[in-house]
């Protein structure tokens, strides 16, 4: 049984979002399990306030999802989205038990309270209170699975939009930024490259193909092209630092130091201020394999091979003149400005599709992934005023 929260600071709304984080947080969402118990309960709250909804389901059925609309059936609209799932509690030291919400202290303690279940109970309560008659623009509603590991059910659902020709107006990502609004942060792209050789003695290293040696030049070649982003750095970049970045993280490989290594692996990432950035790297490094690493390495085996795994390809949201969204969250918050982060959203996803997006939600980065998670009942309270004042502006 969930038993109502209670604050004499917050209003009436803001208690009522502080009941559905109750509701939400009891669900373990946690990246590697479904989420289909959260995604239906809000569903079913959705569908009480007279909401349009669709669920787009993962391969395994296990994960889901949720769109829905309220207002006029028209292109266009505001978009509220977060994400569903938590990172793990695992051997983490918590005070209390993750998965039941604690207040104290003017703090609502349990695993997502800030990322971003926080943000996803204001907008249900939100919800409650729009007229949809009376709206002059579609509300949009979007909750995703698998943002942790990857933005792994945005990329489903904003494929699904596309093809609905579902392309908000604007979008809101509620990542917790302190109520801050944030107009752009760097991609996170992370690969591995898997070399496959030929052993043989050491002795005799023109017999065989060093698996080791190859990968190194493979770093040689992403060592170049850092350099050469560098160059490519946007000359308004407002990054720190202002140019795509290039960072190998782990290179490991061979058995012995007397046997020519057969296998190695290099693991790296790039962190692109600009989309074309990614687009460039990708493929300078697929014409220097294709062009010059494997015919070395195929002259000597045929059964020679590069591959390459992407582990993750998180877009960035790129800063632009014209932002829509950045000027509306402005007016809401009254913010006199926009600032970039360091950490990544789904909002670059949003932004591919051709809508104008910000982030902007309650809480801290600060206190994301750690034990003892919490979100501050006052920016819980400064969530819910932006969204009462975005349902005034469209109704």
């Amino acid at each position: 049984m969930v038993v109502p929260l209670s604050s004499p600071r917050v209003t009436d709304i803001t208690q009522r979002a502080q009941n559905i984080l109750q509701h939400l947080i009891g669900f373990p969402t946690i990246s590697a399990d479904s989420n289909l118990a959260m995604i239906s309960w809000m569903a079913e709250h959705m569908e009480r306030q007279g909401a349009r909804v669709f669920l787009d389901h993962d391969d395994t059925g296990s994960k889901a999802n949720l769109f829905a609309t309220l207002g006029p059936d028209a292109r266009g609209g505001i978009l509220l989205s977060g994400h569903t799932d938590v990172v793990p509690v695992a051997d983490q030291d918590w005070a209390t038990d993750p998965f039941v919400l604690h207040e104290g202290d003017g703090r609502l303690y349990g695993r997502g309270t800030c990322d971003m279940k926080g943000f996803i109970a204001a907008t249900l309560a939100i919800a409650e209170t729009v007229d949809s008659d009376k709206l002059t623009r579609p509300l949009h509603f979007a909750f995703t699975y698998d943002e942790e590991t990857g933005c792994l059910g945005a990329q489903s659902l904003v494929g699904v939009m596309r093809d609905l020709g579902l392309v908000p107006d604007i979008t809101i990502i509620g990542e917790p930024t302190e109520m801050r609004v944030i107009e752009g942060h760097k991609g996170c792209c992370e690969y591995t490259a898997h070399f496959t050789g030929l052993e043989g003695h050491g002795s005799a290293p023109d017999l065989g193909v060093n698996a080791a040696e190859y990968a190194v030049r493979y770093v040689t070649r992403l060592m170049e092209l850092r350099e050469d982003l560098i160059a490519r750095a946007p000359a308004d970049s407002k990054f720190e630092p202002p140019w795509t970045t290039i960072n190998v993280g782990r290179i490991s490989g061979g058995v012995a130091h007397n046997v020519i290594a057969g296998k190695a692996e290099v693991e790296w990432e790039m962190r692109p201020v600009q989309n074309s950035d990614a687009d460039f790297v990708k493929s300078s490094m697929a014409r220097y394999c294709a062009d010059t690493l494997l015919p070395a390495m195929q002259a000597v085996s045929p059964d020679a091979s590069i591959t390459l795994t992407t582990v993750g390809e998180i877009a960035g949201l790129e800063p632009m003149a014209v932002n829509a969204a950045r000027e509306l969250v402005a007016e809401l918050t009254g913010a006199n400005g926009a600032d970039l982060v360091a950490f990544g959203t789904e909002a670059g996803l949003f932004q591919a599709l051709g809508s104008h997006v910000v982030v902007c939600g309650p809480g801290s980065i600060q206190q994301a992934h750690k034990p003892d998670e919490y979100l501050e009942i006052d920016q819980l309270d400064a969530c819910m005023s932006m969204l009462s004042r975005l349902v005034r502006y469209i109704s």
